[in-house]
């Protein structure tokens, strides 16, 4: 499966693009899959669940299932957090693999950049970075620009830029 990134600031907008290019490379028979990465202690069960308090009473994962769709839960403990890598494992197969996070991974990565922010850009120390989705123009980068709008021309920097995923597993620098 190819993979490729979304970087940038909180608040750039890189939820609401995915959730607008998603479609795009559908229309294309491009099967997605996502991989968000949460900077939080993070919660999908809520209290009063079954699944829930099976967690609470110490099961280390928690598979729930139904006829539409199935979620495992896995309690890391004193684990370390999963890699990129690791995580790749757990998707089932799909055509290409859009990462939110992982901002400091050994991927290619679009950054996701709204002027009106007024944060740097991350791209001159990123070398990761193959090109920029933007609300306006980016002087003095070689880097492709694309506005944020133009979804099309962003699924087309997806499927150009991607690697292969085995490509991540033997790179030596790979951080989660």
């Amino acid at each position: 499966m190819r993979v490729i990134g979304l970087a940038g600031w909180s608040g750039a907008g890189k939820t609401t693009l995915l959730t607008r290019v998603i479609p795009e490379l559908n229309s294309r028979a491009v099967k997605v899959s996502t991989i968000k990465h949460a900077h939080h202690k993070f919660d999908i069960d809520t209290p009063g669940k079954d699944s829930w308090a099976h967690r609470q009473a110490g099961a280390q994962e928690v598979l729930v299932a139904s006829s539409h769709r199935w979620a495992l839960m896995r309690e890391l403990h004193d684990e370390p957090e999963w890699t990129l890598p690791d995580l790749l494992t757990k998707l089932g197969h799909v055509d290409m693999v859009i990462v939110e996070g992982f901002k400091t991974g050994a991927h290619p990565k679009i950054e996701v950049f709204r002027g009106e922010n007024g944060k740097p850009l991350l791209y001159p120390g990123d070398r990761d970075i193959v090109a920029i989705a933007s609300n306006m123009p980016i002087a003095g980068t070689r880097l492709p620009v694309v506005n944020l709008d133009d979804f099309a021309g962003i699924a087309d920097l997806m499927l150009q830029f991607a690697i292969d995923s085995n490509t991540i597993f033997d790179a030596s620098s790979v951080e989660g």
